[in-house]
């Protein structure tokens, strides 16, 4: 593996890393800059959102369950990364774990399925989908 390939895979994990922290502490605008301009994400939970207004409207959302008491634990393991130059795909295994009013429970596991892009000489979601293995409601 050369160095290059090594430092890619690094820089995406970081982005993982990045995401799931930023949205745990509701740090909107970190996760507004982990996504492409045009980037979108895919989640049961939201629906589509698109664009940099998307993310941070969906962002935000999040951020309101933080700010209400509920903490959210992302916690992303598994994760397989494909490199093709500036274009990467992405996926790994998705547990998280809220806790409200001193009760933690865990939500259904699930995966996240990125397309990514090197923009700007960094690595950022193009495409972010959520799948859960069941459903379960989350008031955000």
């Amino acid at each position: 593996m050369d160095l290059q390939t090594l430092e890619d895979r690094l820089a995406v994990n970081d982005l993982f890393v990045r995401y799931a922290t930023a949205l745990d502490a509701g740090d909107v605008e970190t996760i507004v800059q982990c996504f492409a301009e045009d980037g979108a994400l895919e989640s049961p939970l939201v629906g589509v959102c698109k664009g940099h207004d998307g993310i941070r409207e969906f962002a935000t959302r999040f951020a309101r369950l933080r700010q209400g008491g509920t903490q959210l634990r992302h916690m992303l393991t598994n994760l397989a990364v494909h490199l093709d130059g500036d274009r990467a795909h992405a996926t790994c295994y998705l547990l998280t774990v809220m806790t409200r009013n001193g009760v933690s429970t865990m939500r259904p596991p699930g995966r996240y399925e990125c397309e990514l892009v090197r923009a700007d000489g960094r690595w950022v979601f193009r495409y972010r989908l959520v799948l859960e293995d069941a459903k379960a409601p989350l008031e955000v």
